[in-house]
């Protein structure tokens, strides 16, 4: 019997795609499935689809739940969920907290460590120091029963992809940083994180509400507002990371030339304007003052909080119809800050956006906001991490 090299590649490549297609599938239904169920959905034979779950199953990345009685009269069916027991660690470092969460493949938090803190101009082998003590302290608990897939780190600025180098994070004071490998340092033997971008990591969370499973937007500019403000573009599902990773930076867009200086080095950046810190020092409020506080006191008529917030919204006004001109993109979501003050900010911003977009006669843009946990990048970090075993699962199955 002759057997070929390229042959036995050729089945092992069909077999990791045929694994990966059952996976995403049974990820991605917004309810449990059947292995009947799979074989529909994926064309392949009932026998095939059963197969291939029966793989995944007994690797741990889909699980069997209570067989659910059929309609009519037949063999009950075997429900299929994603694993419980795999799971990412996601880890964020910002101006003004630290962050580390495990989601499993289903897209649950099963435990995470928040800590606020003003960590602009910090020591960043000392705050790593501190992240890696968060993530070690988590992993040791109840959910360290986990498989762990895989971990990413979220970072407020330009990152190398291909070095894994912080270069540049304004508001933290940071440059040409090995964030990973300083982090790397404390955390278990052997994990060291992705570093992403936080901005185009919290946009994931928009674009999936679990791994694998879309949201309902698709295409949308997202804004991570922080004390600074990321951004990242968002088409079909996808963050458009530009040829070096380093696109969206949405907050140095310029809306006045002869604005305030800005720690990035131009004048009258968007987040001189829209920033959690600019804005509640143009409105006189210390820099601790919670949104709802902000939002309260402009509904009470504080004229200085009022003028702080239009502020806000004529330059979010510029600098997001410019992108929306270019990009053609439908939608605005805010996060962060943004999205806590998104009562008194949508009204303005999207009869600016109306004025200066182009195509709003037609198709005006939507500003939406987005409310949830603190640290959006952590969960977008896990999310990527749990992306990667969607793609190739054959890695997990050991």
């Amino acid at each position: 019997m002759r057997t070929t090299e390229g042959t036995g590649a050729r089945q092992s490549t069909l077999r990791s795609s045929n694994l990966a297609l059952v996976l995403r599938t049974v990820c991605a239904a917004d309810g449990p499935l059947s292995r009947a169920d799979v074989a529909v959905r994926t064309g392949t034979t009932r026998a095939t689809a059963a197969r291939l779950v029966d793989e995944l199953v007994a690797g741990g990345l889909l699980d069997e739940g209570e067989r659910l009685a059929p309609p009519r009269r037949g063999r009950p069916a075997t429900p299929l969920l994603p694993g419980a027991r795999i799971g990412a660690l996601g880890l964020q470092v910002d101006a003004g907290l630290l962050a580390a969460r495990l989601l499993d493949l289903r897209g649950r938090v099963v435990a995470e460590r928040v800590e606020e803190d003003d960590l602009v101009g910090s020591d960043p082998a000392r705050t790593l120091a501190r992240l890696g003590a968060l993530a070690t302290d988590l992993l040791a608990g109840p959910a360290g029963e986990l498989r762990l897939a895989g971990a990413g780190l979220a970072l407020p600025g330009l990152v190398d992809v291909e070095r894994h180098l912080l270069l540049r994070a304004p508001n933290l004071g940071w440059s040409d940083v090995d964030a990973v490998g300083l982090l790397a340092a404390h955390l278990p033997d052997g994990l060291r994180p992705v570093p992403g971008n936080e901005a185009d990591l919290a946009a994931r969370t928009v674009a999936e509400t679990a791994p694998g499973r879309p949201g309902p937007m698709r295409d949308f500019l997202y804004l991570s507002g922080q004390i600074g403000i990321g951004g990242a573009a968002v088409v079909g599902g996808q963050v458009m990371t530009g040829s070096a990773g380093w696109a969206g930076e949405v907050g140095h867009v310029c809306v006045d030339p002869d604005g305030p200086p800005c720690r990035c080095g131009s004048t009258g950046c968007l987040e001189q304007y829209a920033g959690r810190h600019a804005l509640l020092a143009a409105a006189g409020l210390p820099l601790d003052t919670a949104p709802a506080e902000v939002v309260a006191r402009a509904s009470a008529g504080d004229a200085d909080v009022r003028r702080a917030l239009d502020a806000a919204a004529r330059a979010l006004g510029v600098a997001l119809a410019g992108v929306v001109n270019v990009l053609d993109l439908p939608a605005v979501v805010l996060g962060g800050h943004l999205a806590a003050l998104a009562g008194p900010l949508r009204p303005p911003l999207e009869e600016l956006l109306g004025r200066r977009v182009l195509s709003a006669r037609w198709r005006r843009p939507v500003v939406a906001a987005v409310t949830g946990p603190p640290a959006a990048g952590a969960t977008g970090a896990a999310l990527r991490a749990l992306g990667d075993v969607l793609a190739d699962p054959v890695r997990r199955l050991g």
